[in-house]
């Protein structure tokens, strides 16, 4: 590894231990990846990038050391949570929509099929190539 990754590395460890340490200097304090970046003086892509594994070891010692979830891993989680929420209610919607849809055909089934309707009584004019249903004769 070149010197100026490694010097990177260094600064991003010691930062880490800051952040840790409720002792930042350059950045807000906050756990996250952006302000790891920001009290170590790298741009976030190259944390992001180059440091990756330094990003999840910071995430993992934020969630021991501190008892405390990443902000990444809340807003996940929030996410998430907000996708079932909306999957069931889609799926509750659609349940109703069966409903509806079952009771409008057997609504449409009884008001076609009816019989002793005024319609069926009043002699109506059949083209000759049609042949009309019967009922059964029993």
């Amino acid at each position: 590894m070149t010197q100026q990754p490694q010097d990177e590395r260094t600064r991003i460890r010691e930062a880490m231990d800051r952040l840790l340490a409720g002792q930042a200097t350059s950045s807000n304090g906050s756990f996250t990846a952006a302000a790891l970046a920001a009290e170590a003086g790298v741009h976030r892509m190259a944390l992001y990038k180059r440091h990756a594994d330094l990003k999840n070891e910071f995430e993992e010692r934020v969630r021991t050391e501190t008892r405390q979830v990443p902000e990444t891993e809340k807003r996940l989680r929030e996410t998430v949570t907000k996708l079932k929420k909306t999957i069931a209610n889609q799926n509750e919607e659609l349940e109703k929509l069966r409903q509806l849809v079952t009771n409008l055909t057997l609504a449409s089934a009884v008001l076609t099929h009816k019989e002793g309707s005024p319609a069926e009584s009043a002699p109506m004019s059949v083209p000759d190539n049609v042949v009309p249903f019967r009922p059964p004769t029993t």
